[in-house]
């Protein structure tokens, strides 16, 4: 299995090539996620962070809608206290609630036989139901991204929706080339996942990211 970085350094790596991360702050304890998240701007998110842990969500190491300082408090304490040994070196990640009524899914997964593909997917509770994906090799350029969005078939998704503005659609341009850069910048990376892309107030931002590395490519480079 390739080694993955934290939530936190994935969404560094993707956002040093102009993909769009909500902010957000990793601390160490309980009396310092009340400060981020005062900082921050209630409602916040919390969640415990760390190279070793992958699915937060099944471990039940997120908490939603904290809004005020005593509730940011009390999930710190019982997030640092689920960390396993095997989760290593952990912290608390907060950031602020960031709403929409509209979910996209995007990536990168290099294929043995293709090489390195970017995906995008309508995400959220439209996903299962109709399946509807847009895959293109990296490199990508501006145009190939155009592409790829226009090959979605639930184009209403991404007009007004909802009392939504419209998608904006060079934002998510924005995303896709974004991480064919990362991957182009990164020789050793497997897979990135942002899901979910929230669509607040039109634009896409990545509240949730994970990056998989090659452990023999990395080390190789070191």
């Amino acid at each position: 299995m390739c080694p993955t970085l934290s939530e936190a350094e994935s969404k560094r790596l993707l956002a040093a090539h102009g993909v769009p991360i909500a902010a957000e702050a990793v601390v160490d304890g309980p009396e310092a996620a009340v400060a981020a998240a005062e900082r921050l701007g209630f409602p916040v998110v919390a969640k415990l962070c760390g190279d070793a842990i992958a699915h937060k969500t099944e471990r039940g190491l997120v908490r939603l809608g904290l809004a005020d300082g005593d509730a940011v408090r009390r999930a710190a304490e019982e997030l640092l206290a689920a960390a396993r040994p095997e989760d290593g070196d952990v912290g608390v990640l907060v950031a602020p609630m960031v709403s929409g009524n509209r979910e996209l899914i995007a990536g990168l997964q290099r294929d043995p036989q293709f090489g390195m593909t970017a995906m995008l997917v309508i995400g959220g509770i439209f996903a299962e139901a109709i399946a509807d994906v847009a895959f293109r090799l990296v490199p990508l350029d501006r145009n190939d991204a155009v592409e790829m969005i226009e090959q979605l078939r639930t184009q209403a998704l991404l007009g007004p929706f909802r009392g939504e503005p419209a998608v904006d659609r060079e934002a998510l341009v924005d995303v896709l080339v974004g991480l064919s850069a990362a991957a182009e910048a990164n020789p050793a990376l497997v897979s990135a996942d942002l899901n979910p892309l929230i669509v607040h107030e039109g634009r896409p931002v990545a509240v949730d990211a994970l990056v998989e590395l090659d452990g023999a490519a990395a080390g190789g480079e070191a």
